[in-house]
């Protein structure tokens, strides 16, 4: 079931005088349940394909389809409940907020989803979801306490919290050590396979282009076939 397509997608930028094309004529399908590695070298494209596909960037050209429905006509609050109830995100740099605790961090992003929750069920999905990243323990310390894979763990039970359809991991595993990364992109291949959860990486780790089901390789703002 193809979930997202990209027909003839464009991104120009302008910085000043000068227009930057990101991405130029990308055709892309996504299917449910995908692990998808995006590679490419630096500049290629990779992060604003991953922006575009999130809701988080508009295209300056083409169309973006989910689940069949066309995009382009969203307003902009429209697209935000897709970002929030679609998408999980999970950032090179983590994004976590210094000054709230571990299960916070959690907290708040399963509080913008799932207003109506109790507090006991709340708190199960977050301890659960603490369990499978290893990290029960460290829940009341701050985002600073904890290593550089340890907060990588965190991003990604705040992005699997909201029970997402699609993550999107942009350079997941770029500051971590090879073993914190390979027990990462463990745990993200685990959840693919369990709950059938579709994951779309920008990367340039030999160990998620090994466990991905499909590489998609762009250059210069274009997918090479």
């Amino acid at each position: 079931m193809i979930i997202i397509e990209l027909r003839n997608v464009e991104k120009i930028y302008k910085t000043g005088k000068i227009f930057v094309k990101a991405l130029k004529g990308v055709n892309l399908a996504i299917e449910k349940g995908e692990f998808t590695a995006i590679i490419g070298p630096s500049g290629s494209g990779k992060t604003t394909l991953l922006n575009i596909i999130g809701c988080i960037d508009l295209p300056t050209g083409g169309e973006i389809f989910l689940e069949g429905k066309n995009l382009k006509n969203k307003s902009n609050n429209e697209l935000a409940l897709l970002r929030r109830n679609y998408f999980g995100f999970i950032f090179q740099n983590f994004n976590l907020i210094p000054v709230l605790t571990v299960y916070e961090n959690i907290e708040l992003a399963l509080n913008l989803k799932y207003k109506y929750l109790s507090k006991k069920e709340k708190d199960k999905k977050i301890m659960n979801l603490l369990e499978i990243v290893g990290l029960t323990d460290k829940k009341n310390l701050k985002p600073l306490e904890l290593s550089g894979g340890e907060q990588q763990r965190v991003s990604i039970a705040r992005a699997l919290v909201k029970d997402p359809q699609v993550v999107l991991a942009d350079e997941p595993t770029a500051n971590l050590d090879s073993e914190t990364g390979a027990n990462i992109v463990n745990l993200m291949k685990e959840l693919n396979e369990k709950k059938n959860v579709t994951f779309i990486f920008s990367t340039h780790d030999p160990l998620i282009m090994q466990y991905a089901n499909r590489i998609l390789k762009l250059r210069d703002g274009k997918i090479e076939r």
